[in-house]
């Protein structure tokens, strides 16, 4: 049979005897578990019962294997699983795992599924372990749902003693997303992040059912990207040689990410945020290095497009197409946050061109804005912008323009009332700099700019649909975590990411718990605890939530304990 989808904020789920389930990130729509012990024999086999199956279906169900043999953790509890040793020994070995496609289903790659626009993505899957140890089963629509489920499979098992086992038996789980759209974005310009860096960041996001790696590869610090039709840009503008992304490398990574399930959303942040193409065409920028900096930029150096001039109009549209077209994903980010109006004001160039065709700044910057946005729809992109181009300047968007929130959540009431689809990013939630103290010189006494830091339990308190009318909840298409990496390189990724970055990732998975309860910190503690180890066992560094003697306790360390 076919899974009917329906809106998850009307659909109805349950959970039976799962109060002591302390695995599963994120929680899944339908959750019914038992109290009996299975456990994994050296001949439990996956099978994979898809006609042709595609090679990163393949590919998954070993990476499934290899985590199921290589996690060894053990369950979170005082003694660690020695207590679960009569039941382990009790405990009936599970014979294998069935995979298959609902009948009608077509057959793709998990990658094409991918990269399919939002809202047609089939995610979707049901997964039975029987307490028998006869086969269980996991039914999908399409393949990337059969990976969300293998995903979901790998978490149930623990380690003890040479042998992976589960209390859970019997498990019945019915599972979709709430949200098309669950992001986490990286910052790769004001700091370089080598390729491994980046796939272990996928890796660790596909763990917990991320689908969207936002990738912010360039800014006004440097240009690390190699574009084949602009050499000189990666040439002049990336800290050196070594420290740049070939057009290889971004293909690798995209490549990699869709194999787990993950679009890749770059993003080329124009007309401001590019102090470092004016090291390679410094009459296409104003302000260039301009002191003192504070005057013309919100962060140094200074630097931003001249986009009232034809010439950089072209440049641009060229410069963003040509990335683009490399790209499978449908979705674009042409930036557009933080104009300094100030820098045109003094800039001689602009302000000689906007007397000379009689134009404003805005209607220089919306004929910018429609040569960009318009060199990406007819290659059939979706532009992807930040709020300030709706909320700041009157520009001519098409419909289909989708617009992060970040400045604040209360933005996302503003955005939507004018119609467009966004995607929640609040720097007041879900910003994993904030909080680290000022990175400027020269102040000693400095804060971050959206102190203080963003817990994940501040962040699960997020609410996406906050201030907007039902009429509107379609409007909101998920959201994701951000990285700005100021104060952030290879040696700190991980901590500061993880696991803060899955919080929001349970939000946009499940919305709600099983049972149709609202999400709650206290319930989620010990499974963000529970994936947060699981992470550590897999080569992620990600950061203690609290001393492990809580960590083995849970709600033990609660503030009303």
């Amino acid at each position: 049979m076919i899974f009917l989808r329906s809106p998850r904020f009307l659909a109805f789920a349950t959970l039976i005897g799962a109060s002591g389930v302390r695995a599963l990130w994120p929680i899944p729509a339908s959750l019914e578990t038992g109290t009996s012990a299975l456990t994994l024999p050296s001949s439990f086999a996956i099978d994979v019962a898809v006609p042709d199956a595609p090679w990163d279906l393949l590919q998954a169900v070993s990476q499934t294997q290899s985590y199921l043999e290589n996690d060894k953790f053990g369950r979170l509890v005082v003694g660690r699983g020695a207590n679960d040793s009569h039941a382990i020994q009790n405990g009936t070995p599970l014979s294998g795992l069935k995979l298959t496609l609902a009948e009608g289903s077509q057959v793709t790659s998990i990658s094409s599924e991918a990269v399919k626009p939002l809202g047609t993505r089939s995610e979707e899957y049901t997964l039975v372990i029987p307490q028998d140890g006869s086969q269980a089963t996991l039914t999908a629509n399409s393949t990337l749902g059969l990976y969300r489920g293998l995903t979901t499979f790998t978490q149930l098992w623990y380690y003890y003693d040479d042998v992976v086992y589960t209390l859970l038996a019997p498990v019945t789980i019915i599972d979709e997303p709430a949200y098309p759209y669950r992001g986490f974005a990286l910052d790769t310009a004001r700091n370089y992040f080598p390729v491994p860096d980046l796939t272990r960041t996928l890796d660790a996001m596909s763990w917990v059912k991320l689908n969207t790696f936002h990738w912010h590869i360039t800014d006004g610090q440097s240009f690390p990207l190699q574009v084949s039709l602009y050499p000189e840009l990666a040439d002049n503008g990336a800290y050196s040689p070594q420290e740049v992304y070939t057009e290889n490398d971004v293909q690798y990574v995209v490549s990699y990410a869709a194999a787990r399930g993950i679009d890749v959303l770059l993003e080329i942040d124009t007309p401001g945020h590019t102090a470092a193409i004016g090291t390679s065409y410094p009459d296409y920028v104003a302000c260039f290095d301009a002191s003192p900096w504070a005057t013309y930029a919100n962060e140094p150096p200074a630097g931003q497009l001249r986009f009232a001039i034809p010439e950089v109009v072209n440049f641009t549209a060229s410069l963003i197409s040509s990335v683009a077209q490399t790209l499978g994903s449908r979705y674009f980010s042409t930036g557009g946050d933080e104009l300094n109006t100030n820098c045109y004001v003094n800039d001689t160039v602009t302000q000689q061109q906007l007397n000379q065709t009689g134009m404003t700044l805005n209607d220089a910057l919306n004929t910018f804005t429609q040569a960009t946005h318009g060199a990406l729809i007819a290659q059939g992109k979706t532009p992807v912008v930040w709020e300030e181009m709706v909320l700041d300047w009157n520009l001519t968007l098409s419909n289909e323009t989708i617009v992060m929130v970040w400045i604040s959540s209360a933005d996302a009431a503003a955005v939507v009332e004018k119609g467009f689809r966004i995607v929640q990013a609040p720097s007041d939630y879900f910003y994993l700099d904030c909080g680290a103290g000022a990175w400027l010189g020269d102040d000693p006494t400095g804060n971050s700019w959206c102190d203080p830091f963003k817990t994940w339990s501040k962040s699960y308190t997020f609410d996406p649909l906050a201030n907007l009318t039902a009429a509107q909840y379609p409007l909101v298409l998920g959201g994701e975590q951000l990285l700005w990496t100021e104060q952030s390189g290879p040696q700190n990724l991980d901590p500061i990411v993880w696991p803060r970055a899955a919080s929001s990732a349970e939000i946009f998975w499940s919305a709600r718990q099983p049972s149709g309860a609202p999400l709650n910190v206290s319930e989620a503690l010990p499974r963000l605890q529970d994936i947060r180890y699981r992470m550590v066992q897999r080569g992620v560094n990600a950061i203690q939530l609290q001393p492990q003697w809580c960590a083995l306790r849970p709600h033990a360390c609660d503030l009303d304990a």
